[in-house]
């Protein structure tokens, strides 16, 4: 199965080619829109080629789930650690967006492998923002020092008005994803994707991957959420998280693989019905075919002299009189 990447690539192209072109005086103003409803706007001036400004707009977050000056929570902090001097947070935001970032390309690292690196960082800021409160829970989890909201339900946004849940415990982290589809189409077969895909961790190539779950209704974590999360109408998927799973390098690659559970199943879903229907087609072109061969020949010969038309002319002699001919 194919994993959804982090980087914005868009994005990435637009820095790309303006680091390459820092000589050249060239207006930037471009916008794009990622799935779940995530936008970016960059823009870049002539006067200053080195500066450029990133906006982010983030999915509405449901009524459960808080966000702190129009961000989820521990997301300054993450950017700040990030990005260090590269990157600079405005105060406020441009109109309709959540974030707005100054970027100077100039204090990016000489090396041009470093400098791919940090591009890539930030075409990526979508992870690091919206994967902040995540990221947190989990590295308390592998720390040694006090937990705290042990047990207590958090609900994180990760798409339009839409949230998952995740529950910090001493030795694990649990979250819950209650899976919403509009299309009826699409419940179905993300249902029976759903559950394949948990019998698909039983093999003993994924012993090691965290345990999953789904189930119908919701858990019992969920005692509390409100009637709208609980309202999904293709079941409920659980992980459960432990240390071994968010170790070293680990971390990243489970915080964004979470956050973006419900667009890899939809992205798979949606390739599914399309492979069905590329099929379907394909078969009825064979059918077709295949009644085409299977016709008499007499049916055929029939055919064929129907399509064969004669006229008759009526030609008149000098006497009135007419003679015809074919």
């Amino acid at each position: 199965m194919i994993l959804l990447q982090s980087p914005c690539r868009y994005l990435l192209q637009v820095l790309s080619t303006r680091v390459q072109n820092l000589d050249k005086g060239v207006e930037l103003d471009c916008q794009c829109v990622e799935f779940d409803d995530v936008r970016y706007h960059i823009q870049g001036t002539v006067k200053n080629p080195n500066i450029l400004l990133l906006s982010v707009s983030l999915p509405t977050p449901p009524p459960e789930t808080v966000f702190l000056g129009g961000l989820p929570p521990g997301a300054i902090d993450a950017i700040k650690a990030a990005y260090g001097a590269v990157l600079q947070i405005l105060d406020p935001p441009r109109d309709g967006f959540n974030l707005t970032v100054k970027l100077n390309l100039s204090k990016l690292p000489p090396d041009e492998e470093h400098k791919q690196a940090l591009l890539i960082k930030i075409a990526s800021i979508r992870e690091v923002v919206q994967g902040a409160p995540l990221r947190a829970v989990l590295k308390q989890l592998i720390s040694r020092g006090p937990k705290s909201d042990l047990n207590k339900l958090v609900s994180l946004a990760h798409r339009p008005n839409e949230s998952f849940f995740v529950v910090p415990q001493a030795e694990k982290v649990t979250l819950i994803f209650p899976m919403q589809f509009k299309d009826s189409i699409d419940t179905v077969l993300a249902t029976s994707f759903l559950q394949e895909f948990v019998e698909a961790r039983r093999t003993a190539g994924l012993s090691s991957a965290p345990p999953c779950l789904w189930s119908p209704s919701p858990p019992q974590e969920l005692i509390g959420a409100s009637d709208e999360a609980l309202s999904a109408n293709a079941g409920f998927v659980s992980f459960v998280i432990f240390p071994r799973h968010v170790d070293g390098r680990k971390l990243d690659r489970t915080v964004w693989s979470l956050s973006t559970f419900h667009a890899y199943v939809s992205y798979h879903v949606k390739c599914s019905e399309g492979f069905m229907h590329t099929r379907m087609r394909r078969r009825v072109e064979s059918l077709i075919e295949a009644l085409d061969r299977a016709k008499p020949e007499s049916e055929k010969a029939k055919k064929t002299a129907q399509s064969r038309s004669f006229k008759r002319l009526s030609i008149k002699d000098g006497r009135g009189s007419s003679m015809n001919s074919r």
